[in-house]
């Protein structure tokens, strides 16, 4: 396993992180890089970092009480997929709590757990500090248990997106699609105004 929070910072690495959970709304449309201010070809060059058996990338998400996140590029030969797994700072050992192979599985967490694990890094600890960024790792394990996304999230994805280098009209429509396929239906926050307004 390779500490991989580096690849964060690599053009493409949200499309391949996040595109999956665009496709699982309800008459969703096929995500594209371009949603993510990314473009096809950097997508196809990370991608073959992060799903390269040779290496497993780990992105640590660790919070201030001791607990906190991994989220693990698991790259066996036939079976690839990505464990999310729960650390405990009473225990020795990480819980797995949910993974993806094509589709997610698991408990995951709710929103409140999820907002308060990426607002807390660990000043000493290794891994990933930056508030957005850890928002949108932890973002795929909201599909499993918080269904009613409260309405804040949208104003907070959208910050977290353009934190991360999405520009913030694309901001808006990326995080559109994101909450369509968490919740699985339609999702349009009324405070918006059209992307083509002025």
């Amino acid at each position: 396993m390779d500490a991989g929070e580096s690849l964060l910072a690599r053009p493409g690495f949200w499309s391949n992180y996040l595109s999956e959970i665009c496709a699982g709304g309800a008459n969703a449309e096929r995500p594209v890089p371009e949603w993510f201010g990314e473009e096809g070809a950097d997508v196809d060059s990370l991608s073959e970092i992060l799903f390269d058996p040779e290496r497993w990338p780990v992105l640590r998400v660790p919070s201030a009480d001791g607990s906190g996140v991994v989220v693990v590029f698991r790259n066996l030969v036939g079976d690839y997929g990505i464990d999310f797994l729960l650390i405990h700072p009473d225990q020795s050992y990480a819980q797995q709590i949910a993974s993806w192979e094509g589709e997610l599985s698991g408990t995951g967490l709710a929103w409140r757990e999820l907002v308060r694990i990426a607002e807390n890094p660990a000043p000493e600890a290794d891994g990933v500090d930056e508030p957005a960024a850890r928002l949108l790792l932890l973002l795929p394990l909201l599909i499993l248990n918080d269904l009613e996304v409260p309405e804040e999230a949208s104003a907070r994805l959208s910050a977290a997106l353009t934190a991360v280098g999405v520009a913030q009209d694309l901001a808006l429509i990326t995080t559109e699609h994101l909450l369509t396929g968490l919740t699985g239906k339609s999702w349009h926050d009324p405070a918006w105004g059209s992307p083509l307004s002025s």
